[in-house]
């Protein structure tokens, strides 16, 4: 067995240089990834035209989980690579990847243009830039905690935990200076595609940064002593010991993390545009600020791990988000659009159908589009962000709304014409939408009912309660492995965690929103996940405080 590390060892200026090369090198692809995320209500306009525009979001949501599903399959291949050729090579391949494509989504025709290619291609630079990003955590927070002093692991990893945070605040930063400057107009024409174009001039300074990075001293020592594993995959996968850390890496830790992660930062964006109705610019405003406020405590809480160990700070993230997520979401629509949670209180709505015409709005593989008179019901109260009950009607029944004491019939696509359709869509629009707002329903929050100060203060809530769970969770992934396998094996139940079940809770929050009639169901997803991850954490992680990452066993 090598001998351990000295627990106190200094960081060398050489070595500081290089660990903050390698979180600016991540901010700046994290930056690349989350524009999509960002921009996903006039992706959805500019690339999935030709539906309605609640299955475009839908799909544009499922566009942008694409590249969450891939980024497993990235860490097996840049995991491999990483613990094969070593840490530097495998990050110049990965930004290299990250930043043509995000360049080429700022110049790719809309369907408008080009039809059914456009969001083809759309979804292939997604699965591109998902399989870099499945490459590029683990090799940073590898790289960082192999250099970092044994004392200080999770201070230091803490730095790579930020650059996710930091990437999403420059995009936000970046595209709320665009559309200041050219007006929403322009930016929803075209001005949406200048921060993926921009990225162009962030893909030379981080490969620069890159070329400028030495090799890890866990890798380079590994390497020198011959111990270096030929079949790193094999061995992750092929032994029982190994498989079943990765497996409570991600069942007892990534997955909570995960949707506590994008339920603080990601849905709660959605959900004050999408759900609330506050408008755009203000969303990003009070997100960024929110980001700003929070983003120090991924360090105070990847220190405190330091001291105290990784999973009580982890284990309580999860437990608390757990327990709040459903009053802190109340409270955002309380005192961001007052109005809508006076309507919901006092106007109850009303779905009557016959349940075999009622579908789970959630298609999309065959792009199949929603027509009976059920569908169409409920597709347009969830886009007017009204809750609704759903009543069994009689087999063969057309779906009726009540709002109050008016009744509106629904129609059937199928038996009409194209331009009957489209009329009767019109007309069955305006008298639901002229019910709902009789029956106080707002079309949009009134920017003079938002509490700003309180929206602030729920948002920085859920900003902490991504820094508890994230923080400290790169140096405990990380000291759960040995060195000749840790990229490949650290990087997998992370991208599961974070790639399947993070970055598919937008779009299944949405859904089920839609086919419950509850603007708050869809939080049961992330609320049910964070608890089972706490119980299975509590029960059969083991804290990794201390342990030796250079020792070639745990």
């Amino acid at each position: 067995m090598a001998p351990a590390a000295p627990a106190s060892r200094k960081i060398t200026p050489q070595e500081r240089k290089v660990i903050v090369a390698a979180s600016l090198g991540s901010v700046f692809e994290w930056y690349d990834f989350y524009l999509y995320g960002a921009l996903a209500i006039i992706i959805a306009k500019q690339f999935f035209a030709g539906t309605d525009d609640n299955t475009a979001f839908i799909f544009a949501l499922m566009a942008f989980a694409a590249g969450f599903i891939v980024r497993p399959f990235g860490a097996l291949v840049f995991g491999r690579l990483g613990d094969l050729i070593g840490r530097k090579t495998t990050f110049l391949i990965t930004i290299v990847l990250m930043g043509a494509s995000t360049f080429l989504v700022g110049i790719l025709p809309n369907y408008a243009a080009i039809g059914i290619a456009a969001p083809i291609i759309l979804v292939t630079l997604r699965i591109v830039q998902g399989l870099a990003l499945g490459g590029e955590y683990g090799g940073a927070a590898t790289y960082v905690a192999e250099h970092a002093p044994d004392d200080k692991r999770g201070a230091f990893t803490a730095w790579i935990q930020t650059t996710a945070t930091l990437g999403l605040f420059l995009s936000l930063l970046v595209i709320l200076g665009t559309r200041t400057a050219i007006g929403e107009t322009a930016f929803a024409q075209w001005g949406w595609r200048v921060p993926f174009l921009l990225s162009v001039f962030l893909l030379a300074v981080s490969v620069w940064i890159r070329l400028s990075m030495h090799e890890s001293p866990a890798f380079t020592r590994m390497k020198a002593e011959g111990k270096a594993s030929k079949a790193p995959l094999s061995e992750v996968f092929g032994q029982r010991k190994n498989l079943k850390i990765v497996i409570l890496a991600l069942i007892g830790l990534t997955a909570g993390q995960a949707v506590v992660w994008y339920t603080g930062q990601f849905y709660a964006l959605f959900f004050l545009t999408q759900t609330l109705k506050v408008d755009s610019a203000t969303a990003n405003i009070l997100i960024a600020a929110a980001l700003l406020i929070g983003m120090p405590f991924f360090l105070i809480f990847g220190s405190l791990s330091d001291r105290i160990g990784r999973k009580p700070i982890i284990m309580g993230g999860m437990l608390i988000a757990a327990l709040t997520t459903f009053p802190l979401f109340h409270g955002l629509t309380h005192y961001a659009n007052p109005a809508l949670e006076t309507a919901l209180t006092n106007s109850p709505v009303v779905v009557t159908a016959d349940p075999a015409t009622c579908q789970f709005l959630f298609n999309p593989t065959d792009a199949k589009k929603f027509t009976s008179s059920c569908d169409r019901s409920r597709i347009v109260l969830a886009n007017a962000s009204v809750n609704y009950s759903n009543v069994p009607g009689p087999a063969g029944s057309l779906a009726s709304i009540r709002i109050g004491n008016k009744v509106i019939e629904g129609y059937d696509v199928d038996i009409l014409s194209q331009d009957e359709a489209v009329i009767r869509e019109k007309a069955f629009k305006k008298e639901v939408g002229e019910a709902i707002k009789a029956a106080g329903y707002p079309p949009k929050a009134d920017p003079d009912q938002i509490n700003t100060p309180m929206v602030l203060l729920l948002l920085t809530i859920l900003v902490i309660y991504v820094t508890m769970v994230y923080g400290p969770i790169a140096a405990m992934l990380v000291e759960m492995f040995p060195t000749r396998i840790r990229y490949s094996a650290m990087s997998l139940p992370y991208h599961l965690g974070n790639g399947w079940f993070g970055g598919l809770l937008p779009a299944t929050a949405f859904a089920l929103v839609v086919f419950k009639g509850d603007i708050y169901y869809g939080l049961w997803y992330p609320v049910v996940i964070a608890a089972g991850c706490f119980v299975i954490g509590m029960l059969f992680v083991k804290e990794t405080r201390g342990n030796d990452i250079y020792a070639e066993d745990r």
